[in-house]
């Protein structure tokens, strides 16, 4: 039982570790604060950055992008199918104007926008 318990604790060391080690796949928002929610499920995500830097979630990796870039990734990947969700996740600091662009490039393309938002305190 004693050689049990340190292969036990062994094994949660290595775990410890390791969790330590992955960088996880995230970007740092202040998303804004609201008490609605929907159970649609995105495509894909589209964030804002405070900086004004724009990222898409490419089958789980963030991947940077250009402004110019979103319309026809979209359109490419997402265009033409029927009842497709968009999250969009955007600073707290970030212009309106900013996500309105991102508004307006969805409804162009006849995608469905989701505005990520944090629970309401």
């Amino acid at each position: 039982m004693a050689s049990m318990s340190d292969l036990v604790f062994l094994l949660l060391i290595f775990f410890m570790l390791a969790s330590t080690l992955v960088a996880p796949n995230a970007l740092k928002l202040l998303l804004p604060q609201s008490n609605n929610q929907t159970a649609a499920k995105a495509v894909t995500t589209i964030s804002i950055t405070k900086d004004l830097k724009y990222y898409i979630n490419e089958d789980g990796n963030l991947r940077q992008v250009a402004f110019q870039e979103i319309e026809p990734y979209l359109k490419l990947k997402y265009g033409g199918k029927p009842e497709s969700y968009v999250s969009l996740h955007t600073d707290r600091t970030v212009p309106v104007d900013q996500v309105v662009k991102i508004m307006n490039i969805a409804s162009k393309i006849q995608l469905k926008l989701i505005l990520a938002c944090a629970p309401e305190k």
